[in-house]
């Protein structure tokens, strides 16, 4: 790779594979619909409808490249173990046909729950009605169906997965599913909510044991999920004060799905997130919050667009032709440059720049920056942290950072690989 630069070799490595890090990480929006109605199966555009064409151009326009689109297990298998319902395998396919058209992205996102309903009750994952394999064998036969299409961003495997006893339960049910998914596709990347609701706040009391997961294709993607409001629901039910908000609540609740990640060298997203449009103040936490997600190279969907929404505060359906007032934050917030996940594996290219000593312990002398200039230091997974300006040929003050490799940027380009 010498006397190539990064971004040469960004836009090569995407071109070569669709599901890795580099290049632009899209955010986006959850066009929600599909999943809707309290009968299951229930009958198309009555109980539950899919997103529109024109929703699609509406968001494609603003630049919110990645659709996350939730679908219910009853209306793709309405049999356990059965075959898969055609026609909604249709309205699934002709949705990915519709973004691919306009060059978006798709989540597949399994809005179950880890249940599903049987002769009008919901069944947990693990019972004696409703197996992991049964689960796993949805997964099998979905991946297969799907695996053509490129413009799949990642299998989401089970929205917001809660109360399953003992966290032992959705590692199993998560690991089998990943397993029946690789059978069929090899390339796809997969993306494991938490339990306790996917939240990122308590990630480490509920899903740490899912860093243990295993994939043969090595491309896994942990879902959080991060709502402001003083239950962390999303309902939103009283005001900004009374739910004990401030402009850093959502960065506090992110933080520990973060550092996780960080610790166990591993991708995050975050799948749902979303504020009221009554009070101006909630805008300030989604930037601050979103501002947080990009430092850290981390994506996320809104919650949410679609059309049966009506007048649902977190809504971001234009009303009328008019956009909500959310939508101005999310627009500052699209795209995101990440480094690829295994870069150590790659040279980096020569830049002219001469870094000692390689391995350091508290400095790092620099040749061929001028002083006061700024560089930044992150991780292999290309996530942000921490930046520091350069004072007599020296970036000083690291001796807090952990035995490892990280990578030095200066400007846009990655100019060095450093080892502590």
């Amino acid at each position: 790779m010498k006397k190539y630069t990064i971004i040469l070799f960004v836009i090569i490595f995407f071109f070569l594979n669709k599901n890795d890090s580099f290049s632009q990480t899209p955010f986006g929006v959850n066009l929600a619909g599909a999943e809707f109605g309290a009968t299951m199966p229930g009958i198309f555009n009555t109980d539950y409808t899919y997103p529109t064409s024109g929703e699609l151009d509406y968001y494609n326009s603003k630049g919110l490249k990645l659709i996350r689109l939730p679908i219910r297990w009853e209306r793709v298998q309405p049999t356990l173990n059965g075959p898969l319902n055609g026609p909604e395998i249709l309205r699934i396919k002709n949705f990915l046909q519709q973004a691919q058209n306009r060059n978006m992205l798709v989540i597949i996102d399994l809005h179950n729950y880890c249940r599903y309903t049987l002769n009008g009750t919901e069944v947990i994952i693990g019972s004696s009605s409703l197996s992991i394999a049964n689960a796993k064998d949805l997964w099998t036969k979905l991946a297969f169906e799907l695996k053509t299409y490129s413009n799949i961003w990642g299998y989401g495997i089970m929205n917001e997965p809660h109360d399953m006893l003992t966290s032992a339960k959705w590692f199993n049910i998560a690991q089998e599913i990943i397993n029946g998914i690789r059978v069929n596709d090899t390339i796809t990347r997969i993306i494991v909510g938490g339990d306790s609701w996917s939240s990122a706040a308590r990630w480490i009391q509920y899903s740490d044991n899912l860093k243990n997961l295993t994939d043969p294709s090595k491309n896994l993607t942990f879902e959080a999920h991060v709502y402001f409001d003083n239950d962390a629901s999303g309902s939103y039910d009283t005001d900004y004060v009374t739910e004990g908000a401030n402009p850093n609540t959502g960065v506090t609740r992110a933080t520990p799905f973060v550092n996780w990640l960080k610790t166990n060298k591993l991708n995050g997203f975050i799948g749902e997130y979303g504020v009221p449009a009554n009070d101006a103040r909630w805008l300030v936490v989604l930037d601050n919050f979103l501002n947080y997600l990009k430092t850290n190279c981390i994506n996320g969907t809104y919650w949410a667009g679609g059309p049966w929404w009506g007048n649902y505060i977190l809504s971001i359906e234009p009303l009328n032709g008019v956009d909500k007032p959310q939508m101005s934050t999310l627009v500052n917030h699209l795209n995101t440059t990440c480094l690829p996940l295994n870069i150590n594996e790659n040279e980096i290219p020569e830049q002219g720049y001469n870094l000692s000593p390689n391995p350091f312990i508290d400095h790092i002398m620099v040749n061929g920056i001028a002083d006061g200039e700024e560089i930044s230091i992150y991780d292999l997974q290309g996530r942000y942290i921490t930046s520091r300006i350069i004072n007599n040929s020296k970036i000083d003050a690291i001796s807090f950072l952990e035995p490892g490799i990280y990578l030095i940027k200066y400007k846009d380009s990655i100019i060095s690989k450093m080892i502590k």
